[in-house]
């Protein structure tokens, strides 16, 4: 059974992975056989996770609101490795802040990263994957908060909507060329990036409301990612899978 979820021969795209959940989806790809391409605007965390994996991987400056950036991503994925065939949309950025205190340029700020960037990127490894006519997988990062608000995420929540609707839009307009597109939305999952938030008071109070008690583990992302990026979800598109401890099912 172990086979179905093994990546060796894949070559995957990770943006957003100088840190995080991205850092962590990296590492749990190239453990997996997969030949990583870390992306990010922070380089030299990019060439500390390089040395980390090894031989696997190797790294390319993304900027997702530039399209600039994002060419010069893909003339250098087709000058080296060649072709791909998964893409992990993580790049995310967050402000948060009440809606009655929230600017136009905070807005454009989380939208232009959270919504427009990813919908560069899945673009522009849409034509790859079309243009080499061997399908793909396209795995968005929502969130819960695409689906339920929180306080003072107004912007991020928004855009995370728009990202879920975008995963079925591509999914339902790709699947004749054998691209799938899903998304998996996680929780509160603690990461080196929060884990100072999680201690405080505040943080306390969100943890108590998550039925299971706790934050979930960057791990326990590891079997919804392996899923969606192998075949062994070759027959699943469209879909938008929660990792949340039970956040979303909590009674109104």
């Amino acid at each position: 059974m172990n086979d179905i979820f093994n990546l060796e021969g894949k070559t995957a795209l990770i943006t957003g992975a100088s840190s995080g959940l991205g850092k962590h989806f990296a590492k749990t790809l190239a453990g997996a056989g997969a030949s990583v391409i870390l992306s990010a605007r922070r380089v030299e965390n990019l060439e500390a996770l390089k040395n980390e994996i090894g031989l696997q991987a190797s790294c390319i400056p993304l900027d997702v609101t530039s399209a600039e950036s994002i060419d010069n991503l893909i003339k250098e994925i087709r000058n080296t490795s060649g072709s791909l065939d998964i893409l992990i949309n993580n790049a995310g950025v967050s402000d948060p802040l009440r809606f009655k205190d929230l600017t136009e340029e905070s807005w454009n700020y989380v939208l232009e990263t959270n919504l427009n960037g990813a919908f560069r990127m899945a673009k522009a490894v849409t034509d790859i994957f079309l243009e080499d006519k061997k399908g793909g997988s396209i795995i968005n990062i929502a969130s819960i908060l695409g689906i339920r608000v929180g306080l003072n995420l107004t912007s991020y929540a928004a855009a995370k909507a728009g990202l879920i609707q975008l995963t079925k839009s591509m999914a339902l307009e790709l699947a004749r060329s054998n691209i799938r597109v899903n998304a998996i939305a996680p929780g509160y999952i603690l990461t080196e990036i929060n884990d100072d938030f999680f201690d405080t008071q505040e943080g306390q109070s969100y943890i108590k409301s998550i039925p299971m008690r706790r934050l979930g583990l960057e791990s326990e992302l590891d079997g919804i990612l392996l899923l969606l990026a192998s075949d062994a979800s070759s027959f699943i598109t469209g879909s938008i899978i929660p990792v949340d401890g039970g956040h979303l099912v909590n009674p109104l």
